[in-house]
């Protein structure tokens, strides 16, 4: 088996993942508005009729903006926390209520969710790891330091959405104020180009195909540092910087080899070019 996955749209201005895998997808989040993933899944060939349910990582806003119309509109479970329903206060029918339990595995047809707990600055954050049959794919998003939970599920992933929010001197350097700057490098606000390199090198498995590197912050950092941060230690995993205002391509996900054709620095020049 493998799985499709794709970016709709990552950044403070709202975050959207796609996963599939032919028959039945998700979606992680809906922090745009359901009109745009409505657009950009077309533009890329994908079908809201097979996305079976919304996870929810937490309840800020570039993550559940859209949630609400899109269940409504076509009427798609919503497995959420309690902690973060009544946090962000979604207006779900109740019938599209599903309550998420950390630790535990949800059946999408031959799709696998399972939750895990990390660390953010909200009421009941969670990342997760998504299978089929032998295929992981992570989404490490909005977390403050890797911890043990994200370490542990990210040694397993075939592939994985990795925050890289913000270079430490454009932070430090910026406009912000001192207590929002302490509240993002804080351990429990977002993870640096720094420490999602480390986490990288540290634990990525041999088997990691793809890496698709998201969050990125508007003011604090920058394509090309992230590319120049990634680029020289990619080795055979085909690195993705996505973007704040489109959708990626679509990528294939399986359980094998990648040629290192596919970490060029053509690659970066595409993708930047998105931006």
């Amino acid at each position: 088996m493998s799985l499709f996955v794709a970016s709709l749209n990552s950044g403070s201005n709202g975050n959207c993942y796609y996963i599939g895998n032919g028959e039945e997808a998700i979606l992680i989040d809906g922090g745009i508005a359901c009109r745009e993933i409505e657009k950009r899944m077309k533009r890329l060939g994908l079908s809201l009729r097979k996305v079976k349910g919304v996870f929810v990582t937490h309840e800020h806003g570039d993550h559940i903006h859209g949630v609400a119309s899109l269940s409504k509109k076509h009427k798609i479970p919503v497995y959420i926390t309690p902690g973060t329903l009544a946090a962000g206060n979604i207006r779900l029918i109740d019938e599209h209520v599903r309550s998420l339990t950390p630790y535990t595995t949800v059946s999408i047809g031959a799709i696998k969710v399972h939750a895990f707990p990390n660390r953010h600055d909200a009421t009941d954050p969670h990342g997760f790891m998504i299978s089929s049959d032998t295929v992981n794919v992570g989404v490490f998003t909005d977390i403050g330091i890797a911890c043990d939970n994200v370490i542990n599920h990210f040694r397993q992933c075939h592939a994985a959405f990795l925050e890289a929010n913000y270079d430490e001197d454009m932070l430090e350097q910026g406009r912000y104020p001192l207590a929002l700057k302490n509240r993002i490098r804080g351990g429990m606000g977002h993870l640096s180009n720094k420490q999602a390199r480390q986490l990288f090198l540290s634990h990525r498995p041999v088997f990691m195909s793809h890496l698709f590197l998201v969050h990125l912050s508007e003011n604090n950092n920058h394509p090309r540092l992230v590319r120049d941060t990634f680029f020289p230690i990619a080795g055979e995993t085909q690195v993705i910087i996505t973007s704040r205002e489109k959708e990626s391509k679509l990528f294939h996900i399986r359980n094998g080899g990648v040629s290192r054709r596919q970490t060029t620095p053509s690659l970066f020049a595409e993708q930047l070019s998105i931006f």
